[in-house]
């Protein structure tokens, strides 16, 4: 269940104008495409092994926790960013079914996800992104992820 929370004021005018349940999914909606609008965007230059688009959408002192056999890596998302290198083979992260929660400046969004390598499943598992609205724009603030084996099709 999502709850959103409303400054007084603005919930007396949301009850005036209507069921809550007829007025929040579209406020819902729309802040979650906001909050999901730079992840995506994030996965789309790093498919596209374009570290300046990655950068702009990040803040660069937060951090990445990327669990690893168990094991964290923990590196500065600048540093993140600087190991996506163009190579040979073609990359794509796919996440399904996010779940967005957001507070006034803050968001998580936590999403399954399957990396392709050449279009192929190489691992699987969960991404939880940290973001932070500065200047009216979401950030990226911080990524953990874990790793595992994709389950076979």
């Amino acid at each position: 269940m999502r709850r959103i929370r409303f400054p007084a004021a603005t919930l007396s005018l949301a009850l005036l104008a209507g069921p809550p349940a007829m007025a929040a999914p579209s406020l819902a909606a729309s802040t979650d495409a906001a909050v999901l609008a730079p992840v995506r965007a994030f996965f789309s230059a790093m498919s596209r092994y374009d570290q300046a688009g990655m950068r702009a959408l990040v803040l660069p002192t937060g951090m990445a926790t990327l669990m690893r056999q168990g094991k964290p890596v923990q590196l500065a998302l600048g540093e993140f960013v600087d190991h996506v290198k163009p190579g040979k083979a073609r990359i794509e992260e796919r996440i399904r079914d996010p779940q967005v929660r957001v507070d006034d400046n803050i968001a998580v969004v936590w999403a399954p996800y399957e990396f392709l390598l050449d279009g192929k499943p190489h691992h699987c598992g969960t991404d939880v992104f940290n973001l932070a609205r500065v200047d009216g724009r979401w950030l990226i603030a911080g990524i953990a992820d874990n790793s595992r084996d994709c389950p076979a099709k």
